[in-house]
């Protein structure tokens, strides 16, 4: 790998190196017909070999001694198009914007979506720090991956394997993790409204669907008022396809993976008319035992194009989904039972058994609307919804009664002989053990609508509104009594002393009618109300070499909870708290010798927290000290462009106050007990910097190949110190110096302490990292294509003075693709190698046990901190049939 290294830099070099010199330039930009950006299209001069491809934003400078004639614009898997020029010497000529049509091998083109509230970066003229991932490259290398993982190859990107099951990765921009990066579907923002999370279980059909991921590092060119502060992601989902056709795709891979997939389009008719359709079904063992998953995705799209005025489009889309999920432990135990090894199962009466399963259906509706008024002016609306239903497994009563067997797993067996042998069979929370369902229900309602007036060829503006009430619902039921007859409860305020005697699957389709009485509930009961308003709005100024801008938004959220466990009917409903939160950004770029582009941006945050920390200790009372969290963010770059090479150079810093934060601890020894149980420790006042620069180059030697590099690199610490708080898994607050955070630790765990972390550095995302790839046309219909990364300076996520840092690893994952064409049809078949040379590494680290004369060590690491292993090598073969 060091080898490789070296050849990874000298190919650099040799990029930059390239320099073309012609008499004659001309420019101009390919899109799709969605008006999104094609960027490695080939552009040439027709009877010549002056030839040129497009950048990432899809612009193209050509140079050529011809002064009239034919260029030719192709893009594999659109259809060639011609268009004729005249060039008046010793002037640049840029020709009127390309759109190219998809051909049958590919997903139909969209022609229908309400791209006016999709904040894309090429709809602004000032850049941002920006990279694309296209429809092809998402089809082709997710693969059995999670859909964070399509972004991987990216700078800034850091993404945490799913060695925690199906659904559960983690992704990183700048360091900052899912909460503080704003993911927008459609337009529509679709962040947890309680605590900011993504949770990826929920979107496990994304890569199925989605038509376009841009992924905007730091301040990015989204108008709302969202938790943009690493970036924006957008996500860009097909809608209804032009032609009439579908699709059938099958795939294999490790674990017994399988998933298959079917699609078809009407077409859009005479009438103005069409639906577009999709339909997926997967299962899998999982790469760690004890990860079983299973789900199907749907996708059920109707479009109208009245006139030339008005589209419509209505679509539907849903991932239910239920997976067994593992958790971080200690590498001792792992060097004990194997790199595979999960605590959360066991077996009764030969069955298997998982103690941890999530399960989860929201299926999501959004209505578009796209209104040109004129040629100067349109509004594009968007009116969305969704349910969630369904929740987390997990275990419930005293931690004394959980019992392990000789290997490490769960003994069902004797938990469930110890529960029969109560009284009349009923538990208590101090005698039993049974398994619970963590209920998080919610209906979630919005639009967002933006109107756009184009002034003059040099001024716009644009300004709309950001509508959202989200209402969840918390509660935890019976899953299973594990031979109980029943289980009492005598700690609910509203219905004291009762007997629970129902058990409630843990499923996705069932979630939609499980609705326990109140006398059903167990542990806790409450409903949140979140309310938004925001209004935002945008200026741009724009010359053939100059541009600049202003944007702004404000918001307004309402924050109120109803707990039926805690409190009396009277005193139910807390106090209403409403938070008022603003940014403003502005930047400026400027174009010089046509192939080179300087900018900067600048913004500011005031953001609003989040509703988790708004009340104290998940009851009624609330957090007086609770402020807005201020982000600053600057960022400058340099963009060049050429006939054969694309380079992006961005510098960033972020300095982020006063935001608070939570991280789970697993496994934690309770002292009293002697059991190991989950925690979770809360930090305010956490002050952070970040500061980096980022890398990009894409080139293209050839027509047949095209190679891609890119490398970031971070300096990100605490820039303050920080007050911590600990709970345990029913959210109360624990007593000083009754948990160790590991049997051999002698540091106990305390409630409230000051951390002494300024100066340290932020952990959970590598902040170094370098990348390069290549995708060779080796014939026609047959490529091969590979990806390489180096991931360093990876530290452990807890906000501790005492931070651990992991071992540095690479990564080499390779495709290969063979399309047959046949008339009106096609045929694909697609292989996937992730992690080719199976590295051992690790991945994630969420405790800071540092290394000492009497430690066990692993590659430099106490043995006694938890972490992830990295999933090692794994495949996949698939097989897509176009007709």
């Amino acid at each position: 790998m060091k080898n490789f290294t070296r050849y990874f830099f000298t190919a650099f070099v040799m990029l930059f190196s390239v320099v073309m010199m012609a008499q004659e330039t001309i420019k101009g930009n390919v899109t799709d017909t969605q008006n999104l950006p094609l960027p490695g299209a080939t552009v040439m001069v027709k009877g010549t070999k002056d030839i040129a491809t497009t950048g990432i934003d899809g612009t193209f400078t050509l140079s050529t001694s011809a002064t009239s004639g034919s260029v030719i614009i192709s893009f594999l898997g659109h259809n060639q198009k011609t268009v004729a020029f005249t060039i008046t010497p010793g002037t640049p000529l840029t020709l009127e914007p390309i759109m190219l049509t998809e051909d049958s091998e590919e997903l139909d083109a969209v022609v229908i979506v309400g791209k006016g509230v999709i904040d894309m970066a090429q709809d602004r003229r000032t850049p941002v720090a920006v990279s694309n991932i296209s429809r092809r490259e998402i089809q082709e290398k997710s693969g059995n991956q999670e859909f964070p993982e399509v972004m991987k190859n990216t700078p800034g990107i850091y993404v945490a394997s799913q060695a925690g099951g199906y659904g559960d990765s983690k992704m990183f921009v700048r360091g900052f993790d899912q909460t503080n990066t704003a993911f927008m579907l459609n337009g529509q923002p679709i962040n947890g409204m309680e605590d900011g999370n993504m949770y990826w279980s929920n979107w496990s059909g994304m890569t199925d669907v989605a038509n376009q991921v841009q992924v905007q590092r730091g301040l990015g060119s989204s108008k709302l008022a969202i938790s943009s502060v690493g970036g924006t992601v957008n996500i860009v989902t097909k809608a209804t396809d032009l032609r009439k056709g579908g699709f059938a795709q099958s795939m294999i891979g490790n674990d017994n993976y399988s998933r298959t997939t079917v699609g078809y389009n009407t077409g859009l008719m005479e009438s103005g008319f069409g639906a577009s359709a999709m339909l997926t079904k997967w299962s899998g063992d999982g790469y760690n035992r004890g990860t079983y998953g299973e789900g199907y995705n749907y996708f059920l799209s109707f479009g109208y194009k009245a006139n030339d005025k008005h589209l419509f489009n209505f679509l539907v889309f849903g991932a239910p989904q239920q997976h067994d999920q593992n958790y971080t432990k200690s590498i001792a135990n792992y060097l004990r039972y194997g790199r595979k090894y999960n605590n959360n199962y066991g077996f009764l009466d030969g069955d298997y058994i998982s103690e941890r399963v999530n399960y989860y259906h929201k299926p999501v509706a959004n209505f578009n609307w796209d209104f040109t008024i004129s040629d100067k002016m349109n509004l594009s609306t968007v009116a969305y919804a969704s349910w969630g239903r369904g929740g987390g497994t997990g275990n419930y009563g005293s931690s004394a009664n959980k019992k392990y067997t000789s290997d490490g797993h769960i003994d069902f067996g004797t938990i469930r002989t110890n529960n029969r042998a109560l009284t009349d069979g009923i538990g208590t929370v101090a005698n039993s053990y049974l398994i619970r369902n963590s209920v998080n229900n919610h209906s979630w309602y919005g639009v967002v609508s933006n109107f756009n007036h184009e002034i003059s060829q040099n001024l716009s503006y644009n300004a709309g509104v950001d509508l959202r009430t989200y209402k969840g619902t918390h509660y935890r039921e019976v899953s299973n009594f594990m031979g109980l007859n029943g289980f009492f409860v005598d700690d609910n305020v509203q219905y004291p002393d009762y007997t629970v005697t129902e058990q409630f699957s843990a499923n996705p389709w069932s979630s939609f009618t499980n609705k326990p009485a109140n006398t059903q509930k167990i542990d806790y009961d409450y409903d949140e109300r979140i309310s938004y308003l925001g209004v935002f709005g945008q200026v741009e100024y724009k010359t053939d070499e100059f541009s600049a801008f202003v944007q702004g938004a404000i918001s307004n959220q309402s924050h109120v909870r109803w707990d039926r466990q805690q409190y009396s009917k009277e005193q139910e409903k807390s106090d209403k708290v409403n938070n008022t939160g603003y940014n403003i950004k502005g930047g400026a770029s400027y174009t010089f010798a046509e192939q080179h582009t300087l900018f900067a941006n600048a913004g500011f945050y005031s953001r609003q927290p989040y509703h988790d920390n708004i009340y104290l200790n998940f009851g009624n009372e609330v957090n007086n000290f609770t402020e807005n969290e201020k982000i600053t963010g600057l960022e400058a770059g340099y963009r060049f462009r050429s006939n054969y090479v694309d380079i992006n150079l961005d510098g960033y810093m972020t300095r982020w106050k006063d935001r608070v934060t939570t991280n789970a601890m697993y496994n934690v020894l309770n002292t009293i007990t002697g059991n190991e149980e989950q925690l979770f420790s809360n930090n305010s006042g956490v002050h952070q910097l970040h500061t980096g620069v980022e890398l990009e180059v894409t080139a293209h030697p050839t027509s047949q190949l095209d190679i891609k590099g890119f490398a970031s690199i971070g300096n990100w610490k605490y820039d303050d110190n920080v007050y911590t708080r600990v709970f345990d898994e029913s959210r109360n607050i624990i007593p000083n110096s009754v948990y160790k955070t590991t049997a051999t630790s002698t540091s106990f765990i305390q409630n409230e302490t000051i951390n002494e972390v300024k100066g340290r550095k932020v952990g959970g995302a590598a902040q170094t990292v370098f990348g390069l790839g290549a995708s060779y046309k080796i014939v026609k219909g047959l490529s091969v294509d590979a990806d390489w990364r180096m991931y360093d300076k990876l530290y452990s996520s807890t906000v501790t003075k005492d931070i651990v840092e992991i071992p540095s690893y690479d990564l080499v994952d390779a495709g290969l693709t063979y399309r047959l064409n046949f008339t009106n049809t096609s045929l694909v078949f697609r292989a996937n190698v992730n992690n080719v040379f199976d590295e051992v590494y690790l991945s994630e680290i969420t405790s800071s046990n540092v290394v000492t004369p009497t430690s066990v060590n692993y590659r430099g690491v106490n043995v006694t901190n938890n972490v992830f292993f990295g999933n090692g090598r794994t495949w996949n073969f698939s097989m897509r049939y176009n007709f």
